[in-house]
Protein backbone atom coordinates (compact mmCIF):
# COMPACT_ATOMS: atom_id res chain seq x y z
CA UNK A 1 0.00 0.00 0.00
CA UNK A 2 1.71 3.46 -1.24
CA UNK A 3 0.28 6.44 1.17
CA UNK A 4 -1.08 9.25 -0.89
CA UNK A 5 1.38 12.23 -0.50
CA UNK A 6 -1.81 14.97 -0.97
CA UNK A 7 -4.37 15.14 1.10
CA UNK A 8 -5.87 18.09 -0.34
CA UNK A 9 -6.29 16.34 -3.42
CA UNK A 10 -7.42 13.08 -2.41
CA UNK A 11 -10.22 15.10 -0.58
CA UNK A 12 -10.84 17.54 -3.12
CA UNK A 13 -12.16 14.12 -5.15
CA UNK A 14 -15.21 14.31 -2.59
CA UNK A 15 -16.38 17.89 -3.88
CA UNK A 16 -16.74 16.55 -7.40
CA UNK A 17 -18.84 13.46 -6.86
CA UNK A 18 -22.61 13.35 -8.16
CA UNK A 19 -24.77 10.42 -8.75
CA UNK A 20 -24.66 8.48 -12.29
CA UNK A 21 -24.49 4.93 -13.60
CA UNK A 22 -21.45 2.86 -15.20
CA UNK A 23 -22.03 1.33 -18.22
CA UNK A 24 -19.71 -1.77 -19.89
CA UNK A 25 -19.83 -2.72 -22.95
CA UNK A 26 -19.47 -6.92 -24.52
CA UNK A 27 -17.60 -6.11 -27.59
CA UNK A 28 -14.87 -4.35 -25.18
CA UNK A 29 -11.45 -6.14 -25.09
CA UNK A 30 -8.48 -5.30 -21.99
CA UNK A 31 -5.54 -4.85 -23.52
CA UNK A 32 -3.79 -3.93 -20.07
CA UNK A 33 -4.43 -1.83 -16.34
CA UNK A 34 -2.83 -0.77 -13.08
CA UNK A 35 -3.42 0.28 -10.24
CA UNK A 36 -2.14 2.41 -7.29
CA UNK A 37 -3.76 2.60 -3.15
CA UNK A 38 -3.56 4.79 -0.84
CA UNK A 39 -4.70 5.26 3.13
CA UNK A 40 -4.63 8.23 5.26
CA UNK A 41 -6.01 8.13 9.02
CA UNK A 42 -6.02 11.86 9.98
CA UNK A 43 -7.85 14.20 12.42
CA UNK A 44 -10.82 16.59 12.29
CA UNK A 45 -9.14 20.09 13.68
CA UNK A 46 -11.91 22.33 13.00
CA UNK A 47 -15.81 21.91 10.99
CA UNK A 48 -17.90 25.32 9.35
CA UNK A 49 -21.05 23.20 8.55
CA UNK A 50 -23.01 26.69 7.61
CA UNK A 51 -20.05 26.85 4.49
CA UNK A 52 -19.12 23.29 4.55
CA UNK A 53 -15.48 23.23 5.38
CA UNK A 54 -13.53 21.30 7.81
CA UNK A 55 -10.02 21.28 8.28
CA UNK A 56 -8.21 18.90 8.94
CA UNK A 57 -4.69 17.46 9.70
CA UNK A 58 -1.41 16.41 6.89
CA UNK A 59 1.24 13.96 7.78
CA UNK A 60 3.44 16.94 8.99
CA UNK A 61 0.31 18.15 11.91
CA UNK A 62 -0.27 21.41 9.50
CA UNK A 63 -3.72 22.33 8.53
CA UNK A 64 -5.31 21.12 5.14
CA UNK A 65 -8.77 23.37 4.22
CA UNK A 66 -11.13 21.16 2.89
CA UNK A 67 -14.20 22.96 0.81
CA UNK A 68 -17.34 20.39 0.43
CA UNK A 69 -20.28 20.74 -1.40
CA UNK A 70 -23.59 21.33 -0.10
CA UNK A 71 -24.38 17.27 -0.40
CA UNK A 72 -22.46 16.86 2.83
CA UNK A 73 -25.71 16.11 4.67
CA UNK A 74 -24.36 15.06 7.60
CA UNK A 75 -21.29 17.03 8.43
CA UNK A 76 -23.05 18.93 11.37
CA UNK A 77 -22.42 15.61 13.23
CA UNK A 78 -18.68 15.98 12.63
CA UNK A 79 -16.80 17.25 15.97
CA UNK A 80 -13.36 18.44 16.53
CA UNK A 81 -11.41 15.32 17.30
CA UNK A 82 -12.99 12.88 15.39
CA UNK A 83 -10.63 10.36 13.69
CA UNK A 84 -11.49 10.30 9.76
CA UNK A 85 -10.15 7.17 7.77
CA UNK A 86 -9.65 7.72 4.18
CA UNK A 87 -9.38 4.64 1.85
CA UNK A 88 -8.16 5.52 -2.10
CA UNK A 89 -7.92 3.22 -4.66
CA UNK A 90 -6.57 4.83 -8.40
CA UNK A 91 -7.24 2.35 -11.76
CA UNK A 92 -6.59 2.84 -15.04
CA UNK A 93 -7.33 0.58 -17.79
CA UNK A 94 -7.08 0.21 -21.71
CA UNK A 95 -9.90 -1.52 -23.38
CA UNK A 96 -10.02 -1.84 -27.27
CA UNK A 97 -13.64 -1.31 -28.79
CA UNK A 98 -13.99 -4.16 -31.27
CA UNK A 99 -16.58 -2.07 -33.18
CA UNK A 100 -15.18 0.34 -35.97
CA UNK A 101 -16.05 3.85 -36.95
CA UNK A 102 -16.28 4.60 -32.71
CA UNK A 103 -15.66 8.67 -32.38
CA UNK A 104 -12.92 10.04 -30.01
CA UNK A 105 -14.91 11.30 -27.01
CA UNK A 106 -14.58 12.00 -23.11
CA UNK A 107 -17.08 10.79 -20.60
CA UNK A 108 -17.12 11.57 -16.57
CA UNK A 109 -19.50 9.44 -15.00
CA UNK A 110 -19.56 9.55 -10.75
CA UNK A 111 -21.48 8.63 -7.92
CA UNK A 112 -21.59 8.96 -3.94
CA UNK A 113 -23.17 6.27 -1.50
CA UNK A 114 -23.59 8.14 1.87
CA UNK A 115 -23.76 6.58 5.81
CA UNK A 116 -26.69 4.87 6.56
CA UNK A 117 -29.47 6.76 8.87
CA UNK A 118 -28.45 4.25 11.73
CA UNK A 119 -24.85 5.75 11.64
CA UNK A 120 -24.53 9.42 12.82
CA UNK A 121 -20.90 9.66 11.40
CA UNK A 122 -20.52 11.62 8.11
CA UNK A 123 -19.11 9.60 5.62
CA UNK A 124 -19.53 7.12 2.69
CA UNK A 125 -18.06 6.31 -0.87
CA UNK A 126 -17.66 8.50 -3.72
CA UNK A 127 -16.64 6.69 -7.35
CA UNK A 128 -15.07 8.43 -10.13
CA UNK A 129 -14.89 7.21 -13.95
CA UNK A 130 -13.70 9.28 -16.91
CA UNK A 131 -12.77 7.47 -20.01
CA UNK A 132 -11.12 9.37 -22.94
CA UNK A 133 -11.88 7.23 -26.59
CA UNK A 134 -9.44 7.58 -29.16
CA UNK A 135 -9.97 6.48 -32.56
CA UNK A 136 -7.41 4.06 -34.49
CA UNK A 137 -6.29 5.75 -37.41
CA UNK A 138 -3.54 4.21 -38.50
CA UNK A 139 -1.30 0.79 -37.64
CA UNK A 140 2.01 0.09 -38.42
CA UNK A 141 2.80 -3.52 -37.45
CA UNK A 142 6.75 -3.23 -38.46
CA UNK A 143 7.03 -0.25 -36.64
CA UNK A 144 4.96 -1.51 -33.83
CA UNK A 145 3.12 1.94 -33.70
CA UNK A 146 -0.94 2.63 -33.34
CA UNK A 147 -1.59 6.40 -34.55
CA UNK A 148 -4.71 7.46 -32.50
CA UNK A 149 -6.81 10.49 -32.85
CA UNK A 150 -8.12 11.32 -29.40
CA UNK A 151 -11.11 14.18 -28.56
CA UNK A 152 -8.33 17.26 -28.04
CA UNK A 153 -8.00 16.56 -32.10
CA UNK A 154 -4.20 15.63 -31.96
CA UNK A 155 -2.75 13.01 -33.20
CA UNK A 156 -0.88 10.67 -31.27
CA UNK A 157 1.60 8.01 -32.07
CA UNK A 158 2.07 5.06 -29.25
CA UNK A 159 5.14 2.91 -29.63
CA UNK A 160 3.71 -0.83 -28.64
CA UNK A 161 5.90 -2.58 -26.80
CA UNK A 162 4.99 -5.13 -24.65
CA UNK A 163 5.37 -8.64 -27.39
CA UNK A 164 2.34 -9.96 -26.13
CA UNK A 165 0.63 -6.57 -27.78
CA UNK A 166 2.90 -6.53 -30.65
CA UNK A 167 1.44 -9.94 -31.40
CA UNK A 168 -2.20 -8.95 -31.02
CA UNK A 169 -1.47 -5.67 -33.17
CA UNK A 170 -2.82 -7.93 -36.30
CA UNK A 171 -5.71 -8.07 -35.00
CA UNK A 172 -6.65 -4.10 -34.57
CA UNK A 173 -8.36 -2.43 -37.75
CA UNK A 174 -8.39 1.60 -38.53
CA UNK A 175 -11.53 2.87 -37.06
CA UNK A 176 -11.43 1.11 -34.08
CA UNK A 177 -11.40 2.92 -30.51
CA UNK A 178 -9.28 2.20 -27.39
CA UNK A 179 -10.57 3.70 -24.35
CA UNK A 180 -8.69 4.93 -21.79
CA UNK A 181 -10.74 4.26 -18.31
CA UNK A 182 -9.47 5.98 -14.90
CA UNK A 183 -11.74 5.09 -12.04
CA UNK A 184 -10.77 6.26 -8.52
CA UNK A 185 -12.85 4.87 -5.59
CA UNK A 186 -12.46 7.30 -2.03
CA UNK A 187 -14.45 5.81 0.94
CA UNK A 188 -14.59 8.20 3.66
CA UNK A 189 -15.36 6.70 7.67
CA UNK A 190 -15.32 8.84 10.64
CA UNK A 191 -15.28 7.92 14.15
CA UNK A 192 -14.71 9.58 17.46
Amino acid sequence: MKPIRSLAYVVALASIMSSAAFTAHAADVPLGSDAMEGHIITRVLAVDPANYQVTVEDANKNPVPIQLTDKAKALHNLKVGDKVDIHVIRSIAYVLDTNVDGAPGVSNESMTIRATKDNPNPGGEAVRRVKVTSKITHIDLKKHEVTLLPPEGKVTVLKVEDPQLQTRMKKLQVGQTINAIYTEVMTVKTSR
